[in-house]
């Protein structure tokens, strides 16, 4: 069974930088051929896909952080990152990762809190 571990979350201002880790466990054969993706979900808000990652490494981002999120994998230390610019208040949420075979959603960590706020 696939474990996700989720860490990197904290307090930053508006305009500022985060970068999330995902660090994955449990499998032999590690995260190589598994879709991983960020997922966010603020008090009052639908669960959002906010980023994903296929095994040929192609990103695919949500329109709300087009530019200013990039999402990346290195799969020799089986971790998936998010890397987080232009912060903005309502990038505000609990981040989670998930993972899967053919797509996301079959694992998920225990999420990170981000919050953006001055």
């Amino acid at each position: 069974q696939v474990q996700l571990v989720e860490s990197g979350g904290g307090l930053v201002q508006p305009g500022g930088s985060l970068r999330l880790s995902c660090a994955a466990s449990g499998s032999i054969f590690g995260i190589s051929d598994m879709d991983m993706g960020w997922y966010r979900q603020a008090p009052g808000k639908q669960r959002e896909l906010v980023a994903h990652i296929s095994p040929s490494r192609t990103p695919t981002y949500a329109d709300s952080v087009k530019g200013r999120f990039t999402i990346s994998r290195d799969n020799a230390k089986n971790t998936v990152y998010l890397q987080m610019n232009s912060l903005k208040p309502e990038d505000t949420a609990a981040y989670s990762c998930s993972a899967g075979y053919g797509r996301v959603g079959s694992y998920w960590g225990q999420g990170t809190q981000v919050t953006v706020s001055s």
